[in-house]
């Protein structure tokens, strides 16, 4: 496999902050988690996108399969209003779900707010992409991050990608020692 630098999709789903009426904090704020848990290169390809499906699907669609991002992280509509679909369009472009990553997400909110079961984070593949949905709130975004992140290199080795290194000071990626070596003999 070649070395390639990691290309991460940021997401932010808000239909106010599309329309210019706030600032955006929820796609920001993982860029700087990112920036600070992972050590190798990488590249942030940004958007901002109103709670719109059809726009959503394309979005999602481009990130993985023309911009080829290995990771895909998004922001907002993941609550139980009318307008909050991100779950649903990840699940409708995904081949495959991943329940854990949004069920780990709801237990760690859990610990700060009790109104955190309200909230429908969820990942799947596509492709050899990784899509993860994450709460709007800036502090969530940090705090399920913490939560999911260690299983998301490994997640990524699976899928063919890029080997990430991160940050042992913001989090440890988990690796099966076979992975580990595996590593080492590349």
């Amino acid at each position: 496999m070649t070395i390639e630098n990691l290309r991460i999709g940021i997401v932010t789903v808000s239909d106010r902050a599309s329309r210019g009426e706030y600032d955006d904090r929820g796609g920001p704020a993982i860029e700087k988690w990112l920036d600070a848990a992972i050590s190798s290169p990488w590249l942030a390809v940004k958007r901002l996108i109103p709670d719109e499906r059809l726009l959503l699907e394309d979005t999602l669609t481009k990130l993985c399969d023309e911009e080829c991002c290995q990771l895909v992280v998004t922001t907002g509509g993941t609550g139980p209003a009318l307008r909050d679909i991100t779950p649903d369009v990840t699940a409708a472009i995904c081949e495959k779900m991943m329940p854990g990553f949004g069920e780990m997400m709801r237990t760690e909110s859990l610990k700060f707010v009790p109104t955190a079961i309200l909230s429908r984070q969820t990942a799947g593949i596509r492709g050899r992409t990784l899509i993860v949905n994450l709460p709007g709130k800036p502090s969530a975004i940090s705090d399920c991050l913490n939560a999911v992140f260690p299983a998301i290199p490994y997640c990524i080795d699976l899928l063919d990608g890029p080997y990430i290194e991160t940050n042992e000071k913001v989090v440890k990626a988990f690796r099966p020692k076979h992975a580990l070596l595996k590593k080492r003999e590349s």
